[in-house]
């Protein structure tokens, strides 16, 4: 097994712990990291080129996601995930997500705009580059973000957790593609239509937005309109 998109050339910084989780994280998401084997913690370890400890503190923090299943004293395993489940993820984002924007929208006005903009340029600088490992990183940092606008914590950690549960195994193909630099350009478009205050156009960009998850970002179609949930 080998981690791929620069993961293998080690980490850096303060938080190696951090790092790890992103890694590691994203490698699930993509399915680089799959069901139905056992890895090892030395292995992960010697692919990042760190010890054993911030590798086993990440999978922890894994673990309590139900990313993973820790196996005493032999590794981890990914855990099983069908397209029900996945069905069922994107559903429950749509019912959150959607309704949360629309509110945003009638507000007009976003606090966190200047952050909200530079993460909007990290994810299309990383999809035009075919980053897999910052694109993901600054995707879900600018929906946590944009979620935070709301001021309901839960919401927040709610939409994150189903958002690290689900798969994406369709980006790997889409690396550097038009199709994924088209998605991240959805992020400013959405951060203007929120200050413009147009509640339909905002409401359809989210929800287009999320089909991603089930159409092309999952190796899939992307999902018709009228089969969406696109009734908020």
């Amino acid at each position: 097994m080998t981690l791929t998109y620069a993961a293998a050339e080690g980490l850096s910084g303060v938080s190696l712990r951090q790092q790890a989780i992103q890694i590691l994280r994203t490698q699930i998401l993509i399915g680089a990291l799959a069901p139905g084997r056992l890895y090892s913690i030395g292995e992960i370890a010697e692919q990042l080129k760190v010890s054993p400890t911030p590798v086993r503190e990440a999978l922890l923090h894994l673990a309590g996601e139900r990313l993973i299943v820790m196996v005493r004293n032999r590794g981890f395993s990914v855990r099983e995930i069908d397209d029900h489940d996945l069905d069922e993820l994107a559903e429950c984002r749509h019912y959150l997500e959607v309704p949360a924007i629309v509110s945003l929208t009638q507000k007009s006005r976003l606090a966190g705009r200047a952050l909200l903009v530079d993460l909007a340029s990290q994810t299309e600088k990383a999809a035009a580059e075919g980053d897999l490992l910052s694109f993901l990183t600054a995707d879900r940092q600018f929906h946590v973000l944009l979620l935070s606008e709301t001021g309901n914590s839960r919401l927040v950690e709610m939409v994150a957790t189903l958002r690290d549960q689900t798969r994406l195994h369709g980006l790997t193909r889409l690396r550097g593609s038009h199709e994924l630099l088209s998605s991240a350009k959805e992020h400013r478009a959405l951060i203007d239509l929120i200050e413009a205050g147009d509640v339909p156009a905002a409401r359809e960009l989210m929800a287009r937005h999320l089909r991603h998850t089930r159409g092309l970002w999952a190796g899939t179609a992307s999902i018709p309109a009228e089969q969406s949930v696109d009734r908020c």
